[in-house]
């Protein structure tokens, strides 16, 4: 018997061994082909990467979920950088930058880092576009560092607390250690395995670019540290983000939401139209199509956006508070 355990025991060793070594020689590859484009600035614990171009009045832009600022690439920029200053990050965890050991992935926790960023870059009230996760963030930034930006445009935003759906469950993991275990070891297998169905999930009905593992950084998220990251940020959602439900109508900026009627991931009613019943001052624009929207639609989102980057902040209508 004690042979017999012995024997499952080595076994289990080199089949763990096994699939860390195979977690780290992938994001090593991934490393290599997506190196950093930009950056690095640290924001407290945190140090972020970031691209910027041209020159003008500033427009932030945050992703969402174990996304990077590739999910980017594929808007039109070049009319937009001759008129103003573009400047694209990483979250805290995601793509190359790193979070600190003792900062938290709360959306409370990365706005304040969005607002240091913005600070520490001198930048005078920026355009803040944030996407799905990212759109929370930015509401965050919008209620606790009002002072930060002038103005606040999301794509396909989370702005409530819904259950996740099936294809985000394997994210829900509340033990740390028991996330980087998973993370270390089958989080980068079974992506690999279960990538393609769902990228048609987050893309669907619109399909996902042949060019999007590469040129929208879709390979980074293979990466064990990736993971955990958006692990990391899926628990902490539950915590912060009904509290901030109850306090959109004290926000005093302008706040322009744009989403895909056929949206997957994020339903424009439970977000979009919720946020506006609450927000009065919200202008919500619907459109066809689902949810990665800066990817499927990129002429229709930098239409949209350059609209709103050029329209005075003068304009806005303080909303009715509750």
């Amino acid at each position: 018997m004690t042979l017999l355990f012995l024997s499952i025991v080595a076994v289990c060793v080199i089949v763990i061994a096994g699939l860390v070594a195979f977690s780290l020689y992938v994001a090593r590859r991934v490393d290599q082909a997506l190196p950093p484009q930009g950056r690095f600035i640290d924001i407290g614990a945190d140090r972020i990467h970031y691209v910027e171009y041209g020159n003008g009045p500033p427009i932030v832009f945050v992703h969402g979920l174990n996304g990077q600022l590739r999910n980017f690439a594929y808007l039109h920029m070049n009319a937009l950088t001759q008129t103003h200053r573009v400047i694209l990050i990483d979250r805290p965890g995601s793509g190359h930058s790193t979070r600190g050991a003792g900062s938290s992935a709360s959306i409370s926790a990365q706005a304040r880092t969005v607002a240091m960023f913005i600070d520490a870059m001198g930048l005078d009230k920026p355009v803040l576009v944030g996407h799905s996760l990212g759109g929370a963030i930015a509401l965050a930034v919008g209620l606790n560092h009002p002072d930060s930006v002038g103005r606040l445009a999301l794509i396909a935003p989370l702005t409530h607390l819904v259950d996740p759906i099936d294809a985000f469950a394997g994210l829900l993991i509340r033990s740390s250690l028991v996330r980087r275990i998973v993370s270390l070891t089958v989080a980068t297998p079974f992506a690999i395995k279960g990538s393609r169905a769902i990228l048609d999930i987050v893309f669907g009905p619109d399909p996902v670019p042949r060019d999007f593992a590469l040129k929208g950084g879709g390979l980074l998220g293979l990466r064990p540290r990736s993971f955990y990251a958006a692990s990391s940020d899926m628990m902490a959602v539950a915590d912060e983000l009904p509290a901030m439900e109850n306090r959109y109508a004290s926000l005093h900026l302008p706040v322009d939401v744009l989403y895909g009627r056929e949206d997957r991931i994020l339903d424009w009613r439970s977000h979009g139209e919720a946020l506006k019943q609450k927000l009065h001052g919200t202008n919500l624009r619907l459109v066809d199509g689902g949810h990665m929207l800066p990817v499927t639609a990129p002429s229709l989102t930098m239409e949209w956006l350059r609209t709103i980057a050029d329209e005075p902040l003068t304009t806005f209508t303080s909303p009715v508070t509750q």
